[in-house]
């Protein structure tokens, strides 16, 4: 009869099996104690104790040789004012300088008549600067415009010569001047046609200093003459032009007006009156433009 295998173990096999059993045991122990035995933070000792943090230590890369790009500046905002308008400057008025040309050097009143003569000259035909009288010219002058001014008439002192010819009348029933007499003059108003207004007004400028020295010496005022002047000059315009002729009465070997209106006139204005009415238009005329531009 042949033996059956036993079905307990046997001694052998369950002392390996307690081995076995054992070495788990001290594997589990091992195990559940490192997991114990980790550190417990202290809640109250980490609030009372404050611990520097330190940057972490980055690490060298030795196999790359760029450099490191730089952090990027924080953007800090700030608060910039919004731009105000600059005032707008206020206009600075520019001032302008009137620079006058240098005056010429005159000479002097005794010797001016050369200088005067020559700078009619420059307007004046030869036959124009016959009539005048070339003595004394400048004192003449202021002498017989204050005369006229007064409605006078200083011949001894007229800056011009006289006519050739006479004073001529037509004597019939009435007296008149006879027209030819007018022609006399035609020569003077010629002359005086020859020079333009700023012509005439250039050459008083230029002599003026002469002028008021000239009016000074007569117990006037200098810069008194430019009243004189314009008044001469209304003096003249102011006298009323004939539309026909005008009778005359003969006085012995003068004559007078018939007609008192007209022999009441200045002595001035008479005398214009004897240049005829055509010369006295175109001297009027003259006169006119010339005084509107030296009371510019």
């Amino acid at each position: 009869m042949s033996e059956q295998p036993s079905s307990k173990p046997s001694q052998t096999q369950l002392l390996f099996a307690a081995v076995v059993v054992m070495a788990l045991i001290v594997v589990a122990v091992f195990v559940l104690s490192s997991k114990s035995e980790q550190p417990v933070e202290n809640e109250k000792f980490k609030q009372d104790v404050v611990v520097p943090q330190t940057d972490p230590v980055k690490p060298v890369n030795t196999a790359q040789t760029q450099p490191e790009p730089e952090p990027e500046p924080e953007v800090v905002e700030t608060y910039e004012p919004e731009p105000q308008p600059e005032p707008t400057p206020e206009p600075v008025e520019e001032r302008i300088v009137e620079v006058k040309p240098a005056e010429p050097q005159l000479p002097s009143l005794d010797e001016s008549d050369n200088e005067v003569k020559q700078s009619l000259g420059e307007y004046l035909t030869e036959q124009s600067l016959g009539l005048l009288v070339t003595e004394d010219m400048v004192r003449r002058t202021v002498v017989f415009v204050d005369n006229l001014a007064q409605g006078k008439v200083a011949k001894k002192h007229i800056p011009l010569s006289a006519p050739v010819d006479s004073f001529m009348a037509l004597e019939s029933d009435i007296i008149i001047t006879d027209p030819n007499s007018f022609e006399r003059y035609t020569p003077y108003v010629d002359m005086l046609s020859q020079m333009s207004n700023a012509q005439i007004v250039r050459l008083y400028k230029k002599f003026q200093p002469l002028i008021f020295e000239a009016y000074e010496e007569i117990g006037y005022e200098g810069e008194d003459f430019n009243y004189t002047l314009n008044e001469a000059i209304s003096e003249l315009l102011e006298t009323q032009i004939p539309e026909t002729s005008l009778p005359l009465i003969k006085d012995s070997v003068t004559y007078s007006y018939a007609y008192p209106e007209w022999e009441k006139l200045s002595d001035a204005q008479k005398q214009f009156l004897r240049m005829g009415p055509a010369n006295m238009k175109r001297v009027k005329s003259k006169l006119a433009a010339v005084q509107k531009s030296l009371i510019k």
